[in-house]
């Protein structure tokens, strides 16, 4: 049925509903979907679809069988939050995360190209590696990538772990298909990701996700250091720490 209140708004404020409703379902939509769910006609759906595709807000699933956010509707989403002041709470709760663990703490978010970092705190320590704010780093090879792909039904995973060009950056990087799938099915089960030296050679990391009040996936809070510091079971052991990190960024996001 043809919702009239949503066919009489304007096209603008029938763009931000459909974003909304992408947003809520927490997959990708095919334009027929949204129609149906915003109980718009099939053709006004797929022309604000086609309409916000090709202004960046909208992005084709890997799967070709749906749409999902875009770089420009997560680009919104990610300064409203930063207008509303949460970014000061979230960068406290890094502070406090760094200060006790003793290593560089990060908030990272995914994008089209890999893993992004939005929010930092570094260590004192004089030797530390440095992976400033708006650094991209790779999915499959890194803590906060693999947190993030773990988190996606199987059937995602394995479409992602047979399309990404999983590159070799050191001796111990995963780089098979099978070998990503069994190691995220392990991190899923754990709850976190370690990165033995996957990324670069002399760095180990661990992330946990962050997940919004509904229990999607937001973003991954990770902290690393070189092995000189931060062994792997040294990583592990701060696992517990950095989901009560979670936790509180939960609460202070959303």
């Amino acid at each position: 049925m043809i919702d009239d209140a949503h066919t009489r708004l304007p096209t603008n404020l029938r763009m931000l509903l459909l974003l909304e409703a992408l947003g809520a379902e927490g997959r990708a939509l095919s334009p027929t979907e949204i129609g149906r769910q915003l109980g718009l006609p099939k053709q006004t759906a797929h022309r604000l679809v086609k309409s916000l595709q090709a202004e960046g807000f909208l992005t084709r699933d890997e799967g070709g069988q749906g749409f999902r956010p875009g770089r420009r509707a997560r680009e919104m989403a990610l300064g409203l939050l930063h207008a509303s002041n949460v970014h000061v709470l979230r960068h406290q709760v890094l502070v406090s995360l760094a200060a006790e663990v003793g290593e560089t703490v990060n908030f990272v978010v995914p994008q089209d190209g890999g893993m992004a970092y939005h929010d930092r705190v570094e260590t004192d320590w004089a030797f530390r590696i440095q992976l400033p704010i708006g650094s991209k780093v790779p999915f499959h090879c890194t803590a906060s990538g693999k947190t993030y792909l773990a988190t996606l039904p199987k059937p995602e995973r394995r479409r992602l772990a047979n399309a990404m060009a999983l590159r070799k950056l050191t001796p111990n990087t995963i780089d098979s298909p099978a070998a990503l799938m069994d190691e995220l099915q392990t991190i899923s089960r754990k709850g976190y990701a370690i990165d033995r030296e996957e990324f670069v050679e002399g760095m180990v990391a661990v992330a946990v996700p962050v997940h919004d009040h509904q229990g999607r996936y937001y973003a991954s809070v990770a902290l690393h250091g070189p092995t000189q510091r931060l062994t792997v079971e040294k990583a592990i052991s701060l696992a517990p720490r950095l989901v009560e990190a979670s936790r509180q960024l939960t609460q202070a996001i959303f």
